[in-house]
């Protein structure tokens, strides 16, 4: 082999390295860049969805008992808990992220609110829900049945 073809090869191979180093590197940095906006993404989702069933339970707890106010709400994200927290009177969900412990995501209501068919609700899926919010008369809490839609 002639000197030409052999500095051609050696550049070839030393190309060859620094790619390998380079991809090395630069893939589990993509990974945990996708896993991390994944992960916002939904604790993003859950906050909307916590917030708007937050905002319904408002308008019916300002509405008065007797009131009745259904919400379709989105879950994006699997494993996730919904229930009530009477300890500060917050509906909260426990999104699971990739790299870590759960994120609870959670809204004030104004009054006691009971998940049907139980409370903690089970866990949700990623799907749509029909929310039906409804304050009984006679009673001193706000019942939340939610159903797959």
């Amino acid at each position: 082999m002639d000197v030409k073809g052999q500095a051609s090869v050696e550049y070839l191979l030393l190309a060859l390295v620094f790619l390998i180093i380079i991809g090395s590197v630069t893939v589990p940095l993509i990974n945990q860049g996708i896993n991390d906006s994944l992960d916002v993404s939904h604790s993003s989702d859950a906050s909307a969805a916590i917030n708007s069933l937050a905002n319904a339970i408002g308008v019916v707890y300002a509405n008065g008992p007797g009131s009745i106010r259904t919400i379709n709400i989105y879950f994006s994200n699997t494993n996730a808990n919904l229930a009530y927290n009477s300890a500060n009177s917050t509906i909260q969900m426990s999104v699971p992220e990739y790299n870590g412990p759960n994120k609870v995501i959670d809204a004030n209501v104004p009054i006691a609110v009971t998940f049907s068919p139980t409370n903690p609700f089970p866990v949700v899926n990623k799907t749509n829900y029909n929310a039906t919010v409804t304050w009984p008369i006679g009673t001193n809490n706000i019942n939340v049945a939610m159903a797959q839609s």
